[in-house]
This record gives structure tokens, sequence and C-alpha cells, in this order.
């Protein structure tokens, strides 16, 4: 393990695909990376033992993978003040999104942070990795990137390969939720759960399920026309 790696899974390319930055930032945008984003970020030290890195007891520690916008993710955290919640994007328009409904602008370095986030803006695995054992009650996965063709099947976050790490970190009970509207991540979702021995869980909700924030993932895929589908998988 380096400063910022623990190891990947044998098989699971260690190599992050995908885009780090949209449209060039703005100002305001640079500030926040800049002077927002080092104040709650957790460093691989602190994954170590997650929940010391809130600075206060916390009753449970969520991980959001690629939380995109943020409006999920804000909505979670901001609703379970006693939860230390982990939420984890490298897309830099994407940090900025979560950034910029925490702070006003001018308070970027001053401003007042919730005391229950903290933000991984690298690859996630790495993170997962390096977490002790059981210390997730809940890991969420929402509207993945969902690499749609075959020979990209091992950058998608469902893996067979990832998913003893993955159930490592979870606790016995804890709980995967997994969204998705497309209908290639859909199929590969449901091959990938039905043939592993870590996670159980029933068919998948076709409307979201109550306590599950929206995002605007999910509105794009309704007004186009996609069902999205909705997993929650319980740790054995």
């Amino acid at each position: 393990m380096t400063a910022d790696r623990a190891p990947l899974a044998e098989g699971i390319p260690d190599r992050l695909y995908g885009r780090r930055r949209g449209h060039p930032l703005r100002p305001r945008q640079q500030r926040l990376l800049d002077l927002t984003l080092p104040r709650l970020r957790l460093t691989m030290a602190e994954a170590a033992a997650p929940r010391a890195a809130f600075g206060r007891p916390v009753e449970g520690l969520w991980l959001e993978v690629g939380f995109g916008g943020g409006e999920h993710a804000h909505a979670l955290f901001g609703a379970n003040p006693a939860i230390g919640y982990i939420a984890s994007e490298v897309f830099e328009n994407g940090l900025c999104s979560l950034l910029t409904r925490l702070v006003a602008e001018g308070e970027e370095a001053t401003g007042a942070l919730p005391p229950n986030l903290r933000i991984w803006p690298q690859d996630a695995r790495h993170m997962i990795g390096a977490l002790p054992e059981a210390a997730l009650d809940r890991l969420m996965l929402m509207f993945p990137d969902p690499w749609p063709k075959a020979r990209h099947a091992k950058r998608r976050f469902v893996n067979a390969g990832l998913l003893p790490a993955v159930a490592r970190a979870i606790r016995p009970g804890g709980e995967w939720r997994i969204a998705s509207d497309d209908p290639t991540y859909q199929a590969w979702v449901a091959e990938v759960m039905a043939d592993q021995p870590f996670f159980d869980g029933p068919p998948p909700a076709a409307t979201r399920p109550e306590g599950w924030p929206p995002t605007r993932y999910e509105a794009k895929a309704l007004r186009e026309g996609r069902q999205p589908l909705y997993w929650s998988f319980t740790r054995r």
C-alpha cells in the first residue's frame, strides 16, 4: 500500500477510467476545490480508522460511491446527522456541485461544514480496501457509469473480482444499495449477484423505495423513458 492507494483484487484493473473534469472550472469552483475540499477530505490514514475521522462519535458509517451531482448524498447526510457519511467522487464538476451546497460564496475557507461528512475524491476501490473489516453499515452505488461494451465489463464497480473486498468492508446485516436505469448494467447486476456467497436480496424494485432520495440521473432516465431498478442487498 502506498500513501493513497491500497492494493486491488487480482484481475481488477488498477486504473480509474472516465472523466475527471468536464467544462472548465469557474473561479468559484476552483476555490471550492482548493479551499473547501481539503477541509472535508478523508485521507488514506483516516480510512484505516474512519469513525475517528469525524471528530465525534457516530452511530454508523455510510459510504456513497460516485455521488455525481451530490443531491442524494446531501439529502442523506443532512437527514441523518448521527451517521458518519463518506461521499466518494472523482469528477471535479461533481465535487463542486456538492461543495457549492455547503458554503456560501466567499466563505470557502471559513464557512461551517457538516460535521458528519467526509469526502474521498479518488478511486473508491482503494479506500474500500483500506477500511477495517465490517466498517460500513451501508454502501450506496447510485446510477453508476454502465460501461456498456462487453470488453469494458471489468471497469464496472459491480464486479465478481471486487465483491470479496466490498463484502469484507460491510458488516453482517449491513446494506448495499444499487440503482441503475441502464438495461446492460441491470442485467449485469442480476448476473453477478446471482452467483456469489456474500449477499442476499429480493428482486429489484421498479419504483424508488422510501428513504432513497432522488437523483438527477434518475430524473433524466424517467424523462427519456428508461426504467430504473433499485436493489437492496444484505451482507450475510
